[in-house]
């Protein structure tokens, strides 16, 4: 409407200066023809003022409305409210006895076990989750000595303070795993190990034990042992030897000398140690249920540990760890002694010759025992143990 009252005014105008311009005279004063266009000038621009504003009220009413930047903050601080939640659970974790349990693990999780927060308990054992929506929830716990605590499920409300009941922990139980072998396997593993030792890593040391308290040996043991020393071939060096100086000394003159004489000093030798090994290692400490090993004792005083070595010819220890006359060592002497008789010079045989073989043999023990608690480990390969603790 606006529009066509201002064409209508444009054309009454331009009529009106027709109708001035072809009737010249009648044409008014001056005064009256710059009237008429100055107002002329006042209708055409009221007109276009309210065309423009009335495009501006179309043009801004088609637009949607401007955001609003305090309620849109408003909005946002709903939503976070919303997604966090206003709810909160606690509680003490305490030990079967009441007493609080610090740094406790504590997890809060949902019904199918997703893991939502986790946090320790304080120093007093208490706990809390905050900001939490609405909806079931179940608190697991986990400390160090413990068994693990699941609580019953639980429904929170939004603003609700939830309180979990009594967490109660109990002392876990620990599994021990014990393994029982037979003790003639262990036997044989531990005589592995012994037949391992030698001195300077040459000379046989098979029969000193720095195990304390070893299992017991087999009979079939004590046999095997015996025949794995007494016929080692250091051994049968040693025998050589013992044989030459005989022989340079002249021992058992009705020997002779030359080769022959050596052969039988040579053979005497060897049997002297082979029945002696055998009566002393396996036979008798088999029949008297003998552990035939020296068991090195490694601590006390030098008189303790010198007792200990010297007696052993004397005491020694049954298979069930007792100790007991060493009736191995001194019947094997004896018996070795009255073999001798069957290959030893007519001249040297006897009685005589029972006891002094069986006094050396006797003595030599408790000489190689005193070497064997002092002096042995040190130089002894592959030693095992430490000895008496």
């Amino acid at each position: 409407m606006l529009g066509l009252t201002a064409s209508r005014l444009v054309a009454s105008s331009l009529v009106l200066r027709r109708a001035l311009t072809k009737t010249t005279w009648l044409r008014p004063p001056a005064v009256l023809t710059y009237a008429s266009l100055l107002l002329l000038c006042a209708i055409t621009a009221t007109a276009n003022a309210q065309q423009q504003t009335a495009e501006s009220g179309i043009s801004s009413s088609s637009l949607p409305d401007a955001p609003q930047p305090q309620s849109d903050q408003q909005s946002a601080a709903e939503q976070t409210t919303s997604a966090e939640g206003s709810a909160s659970v606690s509680g003490v974790v305490l030990d079967v006895s009441g007493a609080a349990v610090p740094g406790a693990q504590v997890s809060l999780t949902h019904r199918d076990g997703t893991q939502l927060r986790m946090l320790n308990s304080g120093g007093n054992g208490e706990f809390a989750f905050t900001k939490l929506p609405a909806g079931s929830y179940l608190v697991i716990v986990s400390a160090k000595g413990f068994a693990p605590f699941t609580s019953a499920e639980f429904v929170v409300t939004a603003q609700q303070s939830y309180e979990v009941p009594t967490i109660s922990l109990s002392v876990a139980m620990t599994d021990t795993e014990i393994t029982v072998r037979p003790t003639d396997v262990i036997a044989a593993e531990q005589i592995k190990a012994e037949e391992k030792q030698r001195f300077i890593g040459v000379i046989p040391n098979f029969y000193i034990s720095y195990v304390h308290d070893p299992a017991p040996m087999t009979t079939k043991q004590k046999f095997s042992l015996a025949s794995h020393d007494t016929f080692d071939p250091v051994s049968l060096i040693g025998v050589g030897l013992a044989a030459g100086i005989e022989q340079a000394n002249n021992t058992y003159a009705g020997y002779g000398q030359g080769a022959a004489g050596y052969g039988k000093r040579f053979a005497a030798k060897f049997g002297d140690g082979r029945t002696s090994d055998f009566l002393s290692h396996a036979v008798f400490p088999s029949l008297f249920h003998q552990d035939p090993r020296y068991f090195y004792q490694g601590t006390g005083s030098f008189k303790s540990r010198l007792v200990h070595a010297a007696s052993f010819a004397i005491i020694t220890r049954s298979d069930n760890g007792k100790p007991m006359p060493n009736y191995s060592y001194f019947l094997s002497d004896i018996g070795s002694g009255a073999l001798s008789n069957l290959y030893y010079p007519h001249a040297d045989r006897g009685i005589g010759l029972v006891f002094t073989n069986a006094a050396i043999g006797i003595a030599g023990k408790a000489g190689g025992t005193i070497v064997r608690e002092f002096f042995s480990k040190r130089i002894t390969t592959n030693v095992p143990g430490d000895g008496k603790p």
